[in-house]
């Protein structure tokens, strides 16, 4: 009897799909990596101060204004019609009509921070055109152009469409 030994030579290891499924996962961990570091040095973290001693200091003014805020009785109210785009509000406790720095604050965007003057009638009201409001938290800050004093509250837009905000003491 006459066999003949054929050898048979085995696929070289790159023809086979088990290696290569092997290796997908580390390559899509390493994809994923580079995805998150581009993400992180692309944008800036707007939240993270330079000078945070600098910033500290400033803290214990603002404190020392809403104390004057306090003093004087201040305390405000807005309202916000988005079908109209008026944004009406009242400052009770002063009859002096001088002009109003109002402040909206996004929570995490600088860039969408809304800076308004009004100046207020006899009563304390005023009215100021508004453009249609991003849903959020905002922080709302209201002082008088001489920065002597300060109201500041929070706002959750369109959950509330009006809100009341009195001195943080």
């Amino acid at each position: 009897m006459h066999t003949s030994l054929v050898e048979k030579h085995p696929d070289p290891w790159y023809k086979h799909r088990w290696p290569w499924l092997l290796m997908a996962g580390p390559v899509a961990v390493l994809i994923a990596g580079f995805i998150t570091m581009w993400i992180s040095f692309s944008g800036a973290d707007a939240l993270v101060v330079d000078d945070y001693y600098k910033q500290g200091k400033a803290i214990n003014q603002d404190l020392r204004r809403d104390r004057v805020a306090a003093s004087l009785g201040l305390s405000l109210s807005l309202r916000y019609d988005a079908a109209t785009g008026a944004l009406v509000g009242q400052l009770h406790g002063t009859t002096k009509q001088v002009p109003l720095n109002l402040l909206l604050v996004h929570p995490t965007v600088p860039e969408k921070d809304i800076r308004l003057v009004a100046t207020p009638d006899r009563s304390g009201v005023f009215s100021l055109a508004l453009p249609l409001l991003e849903r959020a938290r905002w922080q709302v800050q209201i002082e008088d152009v001489a920065r002597s004093w300060r109201l500041h509250g929070e706002w959750v837009w369109p959950q509330q469409t009006t809100t009341d905000i009195r001195p943080a003491l």
